[in-house]
């Protein structure tokens, strides 16, 4: 019987490709390609395109969470426009009424090959979209057919559960004081934080790993991404690197006094750091289940 039921559990025909931030989007300026870190014009956003494997893709591009929604868009559609794709549609609701009411919406979602969840705050891509048609309709094609998830800054970590909402460098080390959440679960059991290496959140994701130990955390640098297939097996692209934190084999924290009063203390963290090309299979440690 437990054959069986593992048996029925879809794996994902869909895509995700979840990017650190800071995408170079054809800037010219962007820096020369003197060391593995130097940002590569396009370098993320060509991998978007190989990825929806089409000569005449369908691609909207959400921008609820930016305030600057409709200049955002403007961005990427002339960054997508340069890589060869012209069918380009906006999405941006302000209100979790207004996505409930967009019926139209749905109709695009079941058209479009890729979706592209751009940058801002990741708490409105949840508090807006969390159990509407909209987002059941885009992980049921997810699930069953081949299309590609695109998230980029809070877009990439509202792909996530459990989800990072707030706590800056400034508190990351005292106890208590990063703020997470239900993402949008795309993958679940993983914390994914963005701009990692730049800003320096290493220990800010080391706090939601040690509260919640059975998650693994990815860390993505800005113009890096990882692309998962299957749900589980990663795959590292882009300039920069990857940092994943396990906390499986973790023997001692300071959980106990877990308070805002004295930093954390945890032994026995397990890092990878990652690269371009690198693989990254996503342990399974909570089977899913009904």
């Amino acid at each position: 019987m437990a054959k069986e039921h593992r048996s029925r559990c879809p794996v994902p025909r869909g895509t995700l490709l979840i990017i650190g931030g800071a995408e170079n989007k054809g800037e010219e300026q962007a820096k020369k390609k003197h060391t593995p870190s130097d940002f590569e014009r396009f370098e993320i956003l060509k991998d978007f395109r190989k990825l929806l494997g089409k000569k005449e893709p369908r691609i909207e591009v959400v921008t609820t969470a930016s305030s600057e929604g409709d200049e955002l868009f403007k961005d990427y559609v002339k960054a997508f426009g340069e890589l060869g794709m012209r069918h380009v549609g906006h999405i941006h609701h302000d209100s979790r009424k207004a996505a409930l009411d967009d019926e139209a919406m749905l109709d695009r979602i079941r058209d479009l090959d890729g979706i592209f969840f751009a940058g801002g705050d990741q708490l409105k891509y949840t508090s807006i979209y969390g159990g509407t048609p909209f987002l059941t309709l885009l992980k049921e094609r997810y699930i069953y057919e081949e299309i590609v998830v695109a998230g980029t800054s809070a877009g990439a970590m509202a792909m996530s559960t459990p989800m990072i909402y707030a706590g800056n460098d400034e508190v990351q080390e005292l106890g208590g004081m990063i703020k997470v959440t239900t993402g949008l679960e795309f993958l679940k059991d993983v914390c994914i934080d963005t701009h990692f290496v730049h800003r320096g959140r290493v220990v800010r994701m080391a706090q939601v790993i040690v509260t919640n130990p059975g998650c693994v955390g990815i860390g993505i640098e800005e113009d890096t991404a990882i692309i998962i297939r299957n749900g589980i097996e990663g795959q590292v692209v882009g300039t920069g690197t990857i940092i994943v934190l396990e906390g499986f084999d973790i023997t001692e924290t300071s959980i106990e006094d877990f308070t805002n009063e004295k930093p954390l203390t945890i032994r026995n963290l397990k890092m990878h750091i990652l690269s371009a090309d690198d693989e990254y299979r996503i342990p399974r440690r909570n089977p899913p289940h009904v």
